[in-house]
């Protein structure tokens, strides 16, 4: 942080992506769809290195990964790095990569560190109700917040138009539905895969995307 902020000063974009995503790291314990919220609110509205439907873009990449959610994060970096041009108009790839390395470094650099200093104190507080009853309450904060991001997501998928100041503007996407509804139906009633759900829905998806433009939609 320290050489980011001599190089560059505390506004410039690499430094601000490496305070937010050091603060993003203090909330991963409740795991990646507990911190996505606040990603997105400092990635899309705060700072604007990309927009809701990029980060619905980078969401669906990051699940269908078999690495963790929260890699999500590096793609954030890397069309952030790319829409602001950090290192001018000919070097945007440069600029992606640079910024994807920043933000994953410091999204997982705090916990680690935390993960070796504080797991030995963590052990001793088993069965330790001082310490156990508040994460009751954590828990139950991090469903809350799990269920407002699949609102909040389902929102932008659904009416990929829309904004805050008209929620339901532009067309709805029946056919999105229609294909979640049927991977629900097939993880749940009939206990398919993961995998093939996923490749299924994919190319599904694909090809509604090139017969949009062939039905007039």
């Amino acid at each position: 942080m320290g050489v980011l902020f001599a190089l560059y000063g505390w506004d410039a974009t690499l430094t601000q992506m490496g305070w937010f995503f050091t603060k993003a790291a203090l909330l991963t314990f409740g795991g990646a769809y507990a911190v996505l919220p606040y990603v997105y609110q400092g990635g899309v509205e705060q700072h604007q290195w990309l927009t809701a439907s990029q980060m619905i873009d980078g969401l669906a990449l990051g699940e269908t990964t078999p690495g963790p959610l929260i890699m999500v994060v590096t793609f954030i970096g890397f069309v952030g790095g790319w829409t602001k041009a950090l290192f001018g108009a000919e070097n945007l790839l440069l600029a992606g990569t640079v910024a994807a390395v920043v933000v994953t470094y410091f999204t997982f650099l705090p916990s680690f560190v935390f993960i070796f200093l504080g797991a030995p104190l963590i052990e001793t507080t088993h069965g330790n109700l001082k310490f156990t009853a508040p994460l009751t309450g954590i828990t139950a904060a991090v469903v809350g917040v799990v269920l407002n991001l699949a609102v909040f997501f389902a929102w932008h998928v659904l009416w990929p138009e829309a904004t805050a100041a008209a929620p339901f503007s532009g067309g709805f996407e029946w056919a999105t539905l229609v294909i979640g509804a049927a991977a629900a139906v097939a993880l749940f009633r009939f206990s398919a895969g993961i995998i093939p759900v996923i490749g299924a829905c994919g190319a599904a998806g694909l090809m509604y995307s090139f017969s949009k433009p062939l039905l007039g939609i």
